[in-house]
């Protein structure tokens, strides 16, 4: 199993470094977004668009390439009119990501991680889940569990929670992700709140981020701060780390979301993004990547054997 190899990595203390983007990457390339389900659909017309993105993270040797599934979970496909396509688009995803490790030569080196969030769909225009949904939505629960074996059925390696800050869907989507027996990394996502510090991500209240530590406890292997600003990490890092003594990961987003596409216009430059890093990893963190809006020349500052602090 390839994930050995990234689980020796964290008992020595050796930096991982995760791939970068996967969806805002096929957007910048240019793959047409779903308005319903972003870029869940995107493998069935665009997979060379997708496996071209996974070779060029596993040139820079990344240790976790995901697949692109994110956003292919069964009621997001739902709302785009595919939802009986979920498991095609799953093995699809999850074969590219493989196929691309093989020909990378990194097969037994890289590990290919399914990604599975609790997302739900998204106004237009805005980065905030539909209210009118409420806050598990019907069928959820059963959505999850389905997602979680079409990962697993598919063979990927370990499982990435992303974007987890709604408590109530967070446990319905860790309990099903751990089922599997696979490793599962629980990767919550931050905004800045009323008084400045970090809080949960969550668009429609504010959630304090201790609302998720009941959920990081020894089911998992390691917490991931994502898709969340660059500059609120270190103050999450130091929340996190009073209550988590295990591995922490770090992938930032750069820029931002307007249901279905991602601007820009404010990403960070390589080299800022390299500064954040070195002091991510200063703190003690075990794995760095990329999320929305980071690509391959970002990740590219930490692919050189002088960064495997």
């Amino acid at each position: 199993m390839t994930y050995t190899v990234v689980a020796e990595k964290l008992s020595r203390n050796e930096l991982i470094l995760l791939d970068g983007a996967t969806g805002t990457e096929l957007e910048r390339r240019g793959v047409p977004m779903d308005p319903n389900a972003w870029c869940g659909p995107s493998v069935a017309e665009h997979s060379d668009v997708l496996y071209e993105i996974h070779l060029d993270y596993l040139k820079l040797g990344c240790d976790v390439i995901t697949a692109n599934t994110f956003a292919s979970g069964p009621g997001m496909l739902r709302a785009a009119g595919i939802g009986d396509e979920h498991g095609s688009l799953v093995n699809q995803a999850v074969a590219v990501a493989r196929a691309a490790t093989v020909e990378s030569g990194r097969k037994g080196e890289t590990a290919v991680a399914g990604s599975m969030s609790h997302m739900i769909p998204v106004m237009p225009g805005t980065d905030a889940v539909d209210p009118s949904l409420g806050d598990v939505p019907e069928a959820f629960e059963d959505d999850c569990r389905q997602h979680a074996s079409a990962l697993s059925a598919a063979g990927v390696d370990m499982i990435l929670l992303e974007m987890m800050y709604h408590p109530e869907r967070a446990a319905i989507a860790k309990e099903a992700a751990c089922s599997t027996g696979l490793p599962v990394w629980f990767g919550l996502s931050v905004r800045e709140g009323s008084d400045g510090r970090p809080i949960l991500f969550d668009q429609h209240s504010e959630r304090p981020i201790s609302q998720l530590f009941n959920l990081m406890d020894k089911n998992i292997d390691a917490v991931s701060i994502m898709h969340s600003r660059a500059d609120l990490v270190e103050p999450t890092i130091k929340q996190v780390r009073a209550f988590w003594q295990g591995p922490i990961a770090v992938y930032p987003d750069s820029g931002h979301f307007e249901m279905p596409k991602w601007n820009f216009n404010d990403v960070m430059s390589p080299a800022a993004f390299r500064e954040y890093g070195t002091t991510w990893r200063d703190l003690g963190c075990a794995a760095i990547g990329g999320c929305c809006g980071l690509g391959p020349s970002h990740l590219a500052e930490f692919a050189s054997p002088a960064h495997n602090m």
